[in-house]
């Protein structure tokens, strides 16, 4: 039974515009305790800004730490991987130094502090590709995992004929039940995650100290640490991450304010490449590459404006298009938070539909500058589906929707669709095989139950315009 005080705060949040967090049971290992601190300490707090530096201090969080034995509240999480390098992203209990250390190799020692909210980035380089890499981090010169490290492996080289999976999706409110979806994609061994957007459901955007919560809680699963230790993660906002339900940024760089607030808080707490272009254009647009396949992570809130015309804004666009322009690999990738097709919800009130001019400006692009091999991907619907984007002048283009990997909430199927599945939770997985003279890009859609519902075939033949 909640306490009255957590039931105080949850009540709320429910009268707000946001839907009240899922407490985790309190007789849960190490969350249920970690949980229920965070939310009767800080949740429904008035203060709109406060981190971990407002409790970190506190006998009550200190005794905490202690009971549970831990040295860190977030990570490892694994990012920004190449054929040569990577990155671990931390967050520790307090003000610590941090290093990653193996097999010979060291990371610089970092110092966390509040202000990145006790976060570091650890970049590790002088890798090998395709390399199979076993680490530990020391938090103040002390071993995190001892005898159980975590494993992840470089990426091949562009080069080098490989065969991987990708799994991708959003719709990944903090729901206790469910959280056991990360354990069923970490079994699936992908090289990488997409997370798509409505990555926590936050609904919260005047309040960052809300906001750092929800990170915490989610930061704090075992089953999404497991993951993030071994899998490289990508992370891009949508409505429920950056602002509320079908939310736009407008033009603007730095207004409104809660936008940019909002943003900072984001890229605390994942470990991207980039965001956008940095303090002077922000934002969450970045490309990637694992081997011959380019992905291309697309931002389309934060500079959304319908009165405009554009969900990219201008400098997001032109990059886009260069970057597009400029790959040579077999399959690119372009990864949205919201639907491409002209079948989209709402009539296309919080899709691509609803700037069609720009989408079809994109996809003119890719037809006149004969750009092979492209795929796309979106999230923010409660189901799975794929669509076929017919273009009479050059080849059909396929995109492969996914957004209910933790979510109770479910949306209808959709006639139009290739493909259209709603039945319990469920997660995209892309796996590439470039060894065949006619490389392939397979489709599954997986459930939480570890079943494939469905696959689709693309052969890279396919996805080139006649000569």
């Amino acid at each position: 039974m909640l306490s009255g005080i957590l039931f105080a705060i949850l009540l709320v949040a429910f009268v707000s515009y946001a839907k009240p967090p899922i407490p985790t049971p309190r007789e849960t290992p190490v969350v249920g305790d970690m949980d229920h601190f965070f939310l009767e300490s800080m949740y429904g707090l008035k203060e709109n800004d406060e981190s971990l530096s407002r409790v970190v201090s506190s006998p009550e969080f200190r005794e905490l730490i202690q009971k549970h034995d831990l040295k860190l509240l977030g990570g490892p999480m694994l990012g920004c991987v190449t054929d040569h390098s990577a990155r671990i992203w931390v967050r520790t209990t307090e003000a610590a130094s941090v290093q990653v250390v193996m097999d010979g190799k060291a990371s610089e020692v970092v110092t966390t502090s509040p202000q990145m909210d006790f976060t570091a980035l650890l970049d590790l380089e002088g890798l090998q590709s395709a390399t199979d890499y076993t680490y530990d981090v020391l938090v103040d010169g002390q071993s995190v995992f001892r005898d159980q490290k975590p494993t992840f492996q470089t990426y091949p080289s562009k080069d080098e004929k490989s065969t991987f999976s990708v799994a991708f999706g959003g719709g990944a409110r903090y729901n206790p039940p469910k959280e056991k979806i990360w354990d069923v994609i970490a079994g699936r061994s992908p090289e990488a995650i997409l997370l798509l957007g409505d990555n926590v459901y936050i609904d919260q955007p005047k309040s960052r100290t809300k906001q750092r919560v929800h990170y915490y809680r989610r930061q704090l699963r075992p089953e999404f640490r497991r993951l993030t230790a071994s899998t490289s993660v990508y992370a891009v906002y949508d409505d429920h991450d950056l602002g509320v339900d079908d939310s736009s940024g407008g033009p603007g760089r730095f207004k409104p304010t809660w936008k940019f607030e909002s943003w900072k808080v984001f890229r605390e707490n994942w470990n991207n490449p980039a965001y956008g272009g940095g303090d002077e254009l922000p934002g969450c647009w970045f490309d990637f590459s694992i081997g011959d396949v380019d992905f291309f992570m697309l931002d389309n809130r934060y500079y959304r404006s319908f009165e405009d015309g554009t969900m990219l804004g201008p400098e997001q666009k032109e990059w886009l298009l260069a970057k597009l322009k400029a790959s040579d690999a077999t399959f690119k990738v372009l990864a949205s938070g919201t639907l491409w097709t002209e079948h989209a919800d709402k009539a296309g009130r919080d899709s691509w539909w609803g700037v069609k001019e720009e989408r079809n400006e994109i996809f003119d692009f890719i037809e006149t500058e004969n750009i092979g091999g492209v795929i796309l991907l979106s999230a923010d619907r409660h189901r799975t589906d794929v669509y076929k984007i017919e273009r009479p002048n050059s080849y059909d283009l396929f995109e492969f929707e996914t957004s209910k990997m933790t979510n109770d909430h479910t949306h209808p199927t959709k006639k139009e669709a290739v493909f259209s599945y709603n039945e319990g939770n469920f997660f995209g997985m892309l796996k590439f095989d470039l060894e065949k003279t006619d490389p392939e890009m397979t489709f599954e859609c997986i459930t939480m139950e570890d079943q494939k519902v469905y696959e689709l075939t693309l052969k890279r033949s396919q996805l080139q315009a006649a000569e």
